[in-house]
């Protein structure tokens, strides 16, 4: 059977690719194209929720972003980029450019690459790990297609995390704060912090959480903007584990925490997924 290696896809602004004839295809190569739900969903302006996604195989386009020196800097516009290119349909939403996918949760754009790179490469990925009682290298086969998701129910609210401290935070008037609510972050986050988490990874942190920090205990909220991340870089490392936790735990998404046992001293110890290799052009 003859398969058309260059399908009119139309890209997520509204108008077509430049190989493209101007029109959507009827009827998408099934062995190209691929249809998943999101973990969480688009809410559009008008307050409708989208989950389903149309992904199509990363092509030698996506190649050469991927191999742009100019990402370097800023991986999160990279994802962006990546995942605009490859997307065919975002829900029923006629006109979804760069700043849609931009505006996803990064929960569902963690996902979507894995299902990218599982469609085009394959869901097996080649993992290393170091145990860290021993020292010991594993070398493990990953399963991308076998990774738990947690999915937001329809009827909840997915945007916040809470978080209880166990120290807190203290405030000029010595009062304690424990109770922590976050917003999940998203793309944009993502673009804005990049810069710093190529510099230092702590402070990137702090970054990062200080955009989603919608409240901490009684602070007030123009405190909270005025302090941004010194307020998280004031919290004692213990309650910066906490929400580590919360986040990799609680939130929606794909959970990349994996159970280790070390073949050398017999050690079992927890870690995030390797993902050096995700998306390797070799």
């Amino acid at each position: 059977m003859e398969v058309n290696l260059h399908p009119a896809v139309p890209d997520l602004d509204g108008a077509a690719h430049p190989e493209a004839n101007g029109h959507a295809p009827a009827a998408p190569t099934a062995l190209r194209t691929f249809e998943f739900d999101l973990p969480v969903g688009y809410v559009d302006p008008e307050g409708r929720l989208h989950r389903t996604v149309v992904l199509r195989k990363m092509t030698g386009r996506e190649e050469a972003l991927m191999a742009d020196r100019a990402y370097q800097r800023n991986g999160g516009k990279l994802v962006t980029d990546l995942l605009h290119s490859c997307i065919v349909r975002l829900g029923d939403l006629t006109r979804n450019g760069r700043t849609t996918v931009a505006r996803l949760y990064s929960a569902d754009r963690n996902y979507l690459l894995l299902k990218l790179r599982s469609i085009t490469f394959g869901s097996e990925l080649e993992t290393t790990y170091t145990c860290p009682n021993c020292n010991e290298t594993i070398q493990q086969t990953e399963d991308l297609d076998a990774l738990p998701v947690n999915l937001v129910a329809d009827a909840a609210s997915p945007d916040e995390v809470y978080v209880d401290l166990e120290d807190g935070y203290v405030d000029r008037e010595d009062q304690v704060h424990v109770s922590l609510r976050l917003r999940l972050p998203t793309g944009e986050d993502e673009e804005a912090v990049a810069p710093q988490l190529r510099k230092n990874a702590s402070l990137g942190k702090n970054a990062l959480l200080a955009r989603c920090l919608r409240s901490l205990g009684d602070v007030p909220r123009q405190r909270l903007e005025a302090m941004g991340p010194k307020i998280l870089a004031d919290l004692t490392m213990s309650d910066r584990r906490r929400i580590d936790r919360a986040l990799n735990e609680h939130a929606p998404g794909v959970d990349l925490t994996r159970q280790i046992d070390c073949p050398n001293c017999g050690h079992e110890f927890k870690t995030t997924m390797d993902l050096s290799r995700f998306l390797s052009l070799e």
